[in-house]
């Protein structure tokens, strides 16, 4: 019989093993994990059965690290069991039931979308990712069990929130009464934000990885960090870190595309790298930008000594000579990216000084307004 699984994951993706899945094995104390396939999708069914493999994975952790070049192998050995919910549910619910104290997830943004199976009143895999979570809480809490924590880790801001406020409205269709739904209100639905750029699969399973990484859950009354690791931080507020990553690693990624987008002929090359583009004339205007612009408005909330500071890292993991980043790649979506990345910050910027001067981010978000009229 297996060991005891305290953690149990629905995903499988590259960056979920070279990201939680290594914290486990590296973390003190090291958790064991039961890894959930809740997709269905038979190609990656060879990674499923790899993943538990005796002597675990491969993960590089590749790139630069407070200037230092790192290149160096890690194993992961935290998984200990794999299961898919296609066919083996009973197995799933006992494991929910009898071993788990925490479920993470990174389904996918799409993975909380409703489905029309969500109302049925027995599981299915036609279901959602909140809708079978449902049923597996469900079961846990008619066998007696208590309350668990759980971390999903989409990129959807208060991704906890949303979850629970999810499951709730399903328990509520499936007219789960008021001692179900108050245990579901007593479980604890962490808000968090991950980062860690994750550049290519090895097959059947491990991953490619830049040396930074975090995983930032916002505290409340009882939360405790899933394991102890340097990349796991309770932190007061989620905002701060969000406003950073947004608003200066993404910002940046956008101005770059933007200034390349612009370009004419053979001038834009269409395999252009993020590290070359740093390096030159691009990397300069964008510096320059962010320096006149950007970190004038993090010092409007009081932030800039922070900004700077994750400046330099995001400089740094730009700079990773093992990881050739496409512009394109990042160009993709370009439209929603201004605004969100460069509109946002304008917005929330100028709540704080309405007078406050950004000329080229302005005239980046131009774009937006041509398409628009």
């Amino acid at each position: 019989m297996s060991a005891p699984t305290p953690i149990v994951q629905f995903g499988t993706s590259r960056f979920l093993q070279a990201h939680a899945d290594l914290f486990f094995s590296e973390g003190s104390p090291a958790r064991n994990i039961t890894v959930v396939q809740s997709s269905g999708d038979p190609a990656r069914a060879a990674r499923l059965g790899a993943m538990a493999a005796h002597d675990g994975y491969p993960v590089l952790i590749r790139g630069l690290s407070e200037g230092r070049v790192i290149d160096e192998t890690s194993r992961v050995t935290s998984v200990r069991r794999t299961l898919s919910t296609v066919s083996q549910w009973d197995e799933l619910t006992r494991i929910i039931v009898e071993e788990a104290e925490v479920i993470l997830s990174n389904t996918g943004d799409a993975g909380y979308e409703p489905r029309t199976a969500d109302s049925d009143p027995l599981p299915s895999q036609e279901q959602s990712y909140p809708a079978k979570l449902y049923h597996l809480l469900a079961a846990r809490h008619a066998a007696g069990g208590a309350p668990l924590t759980i971390f999903p880790m989409e990129l959807i801001p208060n991704n906890g929130t949303v979850l629970k406020a999810r499951v709730i409205q399903i328990a509520a269709q499936q007219d789960a009464g008021a001692d179900l739904t108050d245990w579901l209100e007593r479980c604890l639905w962490a808000n968090s934000l991950v980062d860690r750029i994750v550049s290519e699969p090895i097959e059947p399973v491990g991953a490619v990885a830049e040396p930074y990484a975090l995983w930032a859950i916002e505290s409340q009354p009882g939360l405790e960090a899933p394991t102890s690791h340097p990349a796991v931080q309770l932190v007061a507020r989620l905002e701060e870190i969000e406003r950073l990553k947004l608003h200066i690693l993404n910002l940046a990624h956008t101005a770059m595309a933007a200034i390349w987008l612009a370009q004419d002929g053979p001038e834009r090359q269409p395999d252009a790298i993020v590290r070359d583009l740093l390096a030159g004339e691009t990397g300069a205007r964008v510096r320059a930008i962010i320096e006149a612009e950007v970190l004038p408005g993090f010092a409007c909330h009081g932030m800039e000594a922070q900004a700077r500071a994750y400046l330099a890292q995001t400089l740094e993991r730009f700079a990773n000579p093992f990881l050739d980043h496409r512009i394109a790649d990042i160009a993709q979506n370009h439209i929603q990216k201004l605004e969100r990345r460069i509109g946002a910050f304008l917005q929330w910027v100028r709540a704080a000084d309405p007078a406050f001067c950004a000329p080229q981010l302005d005239l980046f978000l131009q774009a937006v307004e041509r398409i628009d009229q």
